[in-house]
């Protein structure tokens, strides 16, 4: 439930990230189409996140919980002092956390890896 009515803010990204594509890159070239394709990786990035995001963020915050942590900073912190073994389960939450963040920064990244 949200306070807000439609269109939602991913509808709002989506719309704009789609008439980038369609009709702002067809009438474009050189120097303004490459800051258009930049426009439209960046809205995609956002309407990733908002998809992602609330779900994504739960997760990380149940597995540095899991690990005896409540911020990233802290874990980095136990793993840089040697407070922390390097367990196989640290190793997949981290790996979990990268996952997550290349889900909404490239996903193709995650492809690419198999």
């Amino acid at each position: 439930m949200s306070l807000h009515d439609v269109p939602t803010a991913q509808q709002l990204v989506e719309s704009v990230r789609e008439w980038l594509e369609r009709d702002v890159m067809a009438e474009t070239s050189g120097r303004l189409q490459f800051h258009a394709r930049v426009a439209i990786n960046v809205l995609a990035m956002v309407e990733r996140e908002l998809q992602l995001g609330p779900q994504q963020a739960e997760d990380h915050h149940a597995r540095l919980a899991r690990l005896g942590f409540v911020t990233d900073d802290q874990l980095a912190s136990a793993i840089r002092n040697g407070d922390i073994d390097i367990t196989t389960e640290l190793r997949a939450d981290v790996w979990a956390s990268v996952r997550d963040k290349l889900a909404v920064a490239n996903p193709r990244y995650l492809a690419d890896r198999g």
